[in-house]
């Protein structure tokens, strides 16, 4: 399967990929299979102690070992720059990819130098209001620049690509679609380890999976919680996830008086116990790229409830999920309480999502195919 001669250049914000027998080290190491070469710098601080590792016979990971955060995306583009001349990259034979809007702004520098093309990757919309915070915001004033002068944008869904094409006026042949990968096989056949219905003593759990962060907006879960509670009190939520809200969203289930109704489990490296022994899967964001832990949870078993974000949008509300703004709790909570009294809804709801799912999704050969093809015809815009 692999491109004779084409090398490629990523730069990569995913730490991940040095985590051994992860699955996403596993998916570099089949990118890999698609070149000749693929080298990955990836954005690091010399806090995480990572070093220069080879994956496979020609997959390479060079971490930045930054001082600071700041200093990432500069030392990315000095480390891509002498790569492209070490490793002898040959424009037209050559791509650098980028899988964020800093990565994106060293491969640009990279590509200025070299004159070798560069795909970047948006996994979320950059400009969207709630795409908020510091860091955020320096993404956002250096993300039109970047696309502008990319020479191809990878996205996740159709929204996505309409959204950026409209602001941003990009002609829209740059603009390929790719939804994530997601292995539905895998998802399937994991095994339950545990049941959330032995560990905690509710009747009905709600999960969520989410980074908190202040777009998943997770205090609005909470607020559904405390108006399910109220007509059914043996409800609980399992929130899996870490981030900056942790102590906000306790503080608030202390002022809902939710003590006893809610566990922060924090991140977790396997989810198929969460997804399969569940009872709902509910998610909040404010937006989302794509939601690839809506999609796990779904091919899982689970009946969804959500906002109308990332591939949500392309859901059928009342078929696939239940579908509401965020601004509407009491509907939340309405559907929660409708699918706590009928086994049958939830049923429905998990057989159509599952159907809907698995027609939308790509096989990993598909997948891999598309890859390969947006590499391939990046490689030829030479200027």
């Amino acid at each position: 399967m692999s491109i004779s001669g084409l090398k490629v250049l990523m730069i990569s914000s995913d730490r991940n990929i040095l985590v051994p027998d992860s699955a996403v080290e596993e998916r570099m190491k089949t990118y890999g299979n698609l070149v000749e070469e693929l080298h990955i710098v990836l954005l690091s601080d010399t806090s995480h102690g990572l070093k220069e590792t080879k994956l496979s016979e020609n997959v390479w990971v060079y971490p930045t070992n930054s001082l600071t955060s700041i200093l990432r995306p500069i030392n990315a583009a000095r480390m891509g720059k002498r790569i492209i001349l070490d490793k002898k990259f040959v424009r037209g034979e050559s791509v650098i990819t980028a899988d964020s809007i800093e990565c994106g702004w060293a491969g640009l520098k990279i590509k200025k130098k070299w004159r070798i093309p560069l795909e970047v990757q948006l996994h979320t919309d950059p400009f969207s209001p709630y795409f908020s915070g510091f860091q955020n915001r320096v993404r956002k004033a250096f993300a039109r620049t970047v696309l502008a002068h990319t020479d191809s944008i990878r996205v996740v869904s159709e929204n996505l690509k309409l959204n950026i094409v409209n602001l941003l006026k990009i002609e829209n042949s740059k603009l390929k679609i790719l939804p994530i990968y997601v292995d539905k096989e895998k998802i399937k056949n994991e095994a339950i380890k545990f049941d959330l219905h032995a560990r905690y003593p509710w009747h009905f759990i709600i999960l969520t999976v989410s980074r908190l962060a202040p777009e998943k907006n997770l205090g609005l879960a909470l607020e559904i919680l405390s108006l399910v509670r109220q007509r059914f009190p043996d409800t609980g939520l399992v929130i899996v996830g870490s981030g900056p809200e942790e102590k906000s969203l306790k503080l608030k289930v202390q002022s809902l008086k939710l003590e006893g109704g809610v566990e922060f489990v924090g991140w977790q490296r396997e989810l198929a116990s969460f997804y399969k022994t569940a009872n709902v899967f509910l998610q909040t964001s404010l937006f989302e790229g794509y939601g690839l832990s809506l999609v796990e949870a779904g091919l899982s078993g689970l009946p969804i409830v959500t906002t109308p974000v990332g591939i949500a949008e392309d859901l059928e509300h009342g078929k696939d999920a239940y579908i509401y703004p965020a601004s509407r709790p009491d509907l939340f909570a309405e559907a929660i309480i409708d699918l706590i009294e009928s086994n049958q809804k939830r049923e429905n709801l998990r057989f159509n999502l599952k159907k809907t799912l698995e027609s939308k999704l790509l096989s990993k050969e598909q997948y891999l195919s598309k890859l390969k093809e947006n590499w391939e015809n990046t490689a030829k815009k030479i200027k």
